[in-house]
């Protein structure tokens, strides 16, 4: 019996799915509570307002830095002090000191590299008073205050908003495959073929060969169906997302376990742009949409050896 072929789309169907795509992505976006954005909004304004109050304007921001990195919401406001912000992970290099509780309540060293260093990066429109040496206005606090907690409400929006989609779709995955009959288990780092999961079993994430997969799938004709989870938010993210990485590890996984052993695939959600999908496609990559699981469904169906 020949293994089912993987679902290739022509030029029609891939325009048709990714127009469906972009208008669930923008009719979720035009959903998307405003709440959301106000409540980060609230939360950190009232920091910012507690980080001028306990620091004087910040003019004892050095001073108080053990206090300040102790508590998250200062912590937060105050890498936003910085124009641009500061990751705590950019943080973390630039100061050459950790952030972990215990080395900042044990070494006020530490704190102190890392309060310097986001004064070194002071934005001074926000901030004029400091560079000044003098004491701020009504207006200037109040305007440091509203534009600090628009800054980070904004991106923390936009960080919430990637992890819940990514985590939505790779729950719809998981769901989907528990439904028609897949055992989950453990991941765990398959080198090659023979230690994949079980046929009729899947695990997360994991490495596949020498790349990571979202998900690894041992199909019911002992194939691998190796998928990406890829949301993107625009066109031109999706030459990232789709050409310079899922497609690429598709080629990758074709030439590491031999296209006759694994079919590598990706979920997609969000905007992609045909000239992408195309060429991910003619590079060996299956293409499933979150808005038809029916398809990735019937595609498994497909691998029984008496299908039902």
């Amino acid at each position: 019996m020949m293994p089912a072929n993987p679902p290739r789309w022509d030029d029609v169907r891939l325009e048709a799915d990714r127009e469906q795509s972009i208008r669930e992505f923008r009719e979720e976006r035009m959903d998307e509570s405003l709440g959301v954005y106000m409540a980060n909004f609230d939360r950190y304004r009232s920091a910012i307002e507690n980080l001028l109050e306990s620091t004087i304007d910040l003019t004892t921001l050095a001073q108080e830095a053990i206090t300040v990195l102790l508590d998250q919401d200062l912590f937060c406001a105050a890498r936003y002090l910085a124009g641009p912000p500061i990751s705590e992970g950019d943080l973390k290099i630039l100061a050459n000191a950790s952030l972990s509780t215990t080395e900042i309540r044990r070494n006020p060293q530490n704190a102190q590299a890392i309060i310097e260093t986001i004064l070194l990066g002071l934005d001074r429109e926000r901030f004029p008073w400091l560079a000044e040496n003098r004491e701020p206005t009504e207006a200037e606090r109040r305007t440091a205050v509203i534009a600090s907690a628009a800054l980070i409400a904004s991106q923390r929006v936009r960080t919430n908003r990637q992890t819940e989609s990514s985590a939505r779709q790779q729950g719809m995955v998981r769901a989907s495959l528990t439904s028609v009959d897949f055992v989950e288990d453990r991941p765990k780092a398959i080198p090659n073929h023979s230690v994949a999961p079980e046929v009729g079993h899947f695990c997360g994430e994991c490495m596949l060969g020498t790349r990571k997969a979202d998900f690894v799938v041992r199909l019911w004709d002992g194939r691998i169906l190796a998928m990406e989870c890829k949301v993107s938010n625009t066109e031109l993210n999706s030459i990232k997302r789709l050409t310079n990485d899922a497609a690429l590890k598709a080629r990758i996984w074709i030439d590491d376990f031999g296209r006759a052993n694994i079919v590598p695939s990706a979920m997609l959600a969000g905007a992609f742009g045909l000239r992408q999908l195309k060429d991910s496609q003619d590079r060996g990559l299956t293409i499933f949409w979150s808005h038809s699981l029916g398809e990735l469904l019937a595609f498994i169906e497909a691998t029984r050896p008496n299908p039902r």
